[in-house]
């Protein structure tokens, strides 16, 4: 089995702010997409455990596009998400921490990689996401 992979960053803001931001679908069309030429046009969420969640995220040229989905698993306001990715539930899990420090909260992001594109890609990928949604949330006003 190839091992978890953990993204992480430190946000300027109380959780009750970076839980708003990463779990309602108002805020996460304005974050939710690796760089800027990628956009995530549609979101929803049903947050509670057994509750499904769509973000389309696309390219802004319309070359590509893809929905980001899952199934929550665990539902902890403002502390603790996880979820299995994926409409058929491919068995790949997510967990997100959220937890407060001296100089706001910490974003604990692990999640099991796929198999198809280099582990550091992934990981990558993922990082970019989190420093995208660390921007959003320190700018916004949620």
């Amino acid at each position: 089995m190839i091992p978890k992979i953990t993204v992480s960053t430190i946000i300027c803001a109380p959780v009750s702010k970076v839980w708003q931001c990463w779990t309602n679908p108002a805020h996460i069309i304005h974050w939710n997409a690796a760089s800027d030429d990628w956009h995530c046009p549609t979101a929803n969420s049903d947050l509670r455990v057994g509750g499904q969640f769509l973000s389309r995220m696309e390219a802004r040229d319309g070359s590509n596009g893809f929905d980001f989905t899952g199934t929550y698993t665990c539902v902890y306001p403002e502390m603790r998400l996880a979820f299995i990715m994926g409409e058929d539930l491919d068995s790949r899990e997510v967990e997100v921490l959220f937890e407060p420090t001296e100089n706001g909260t910490a974003v604990i992001e692990t999640f099991q990689p796929e198999d198809i594109h280099p582990l550091e890609l992934q990981k990558a990928g993922w990082q970019a996401i989190l420093d995208r949604f660390k921007k959003y949330v320190e700018a916004a006003n949620c």
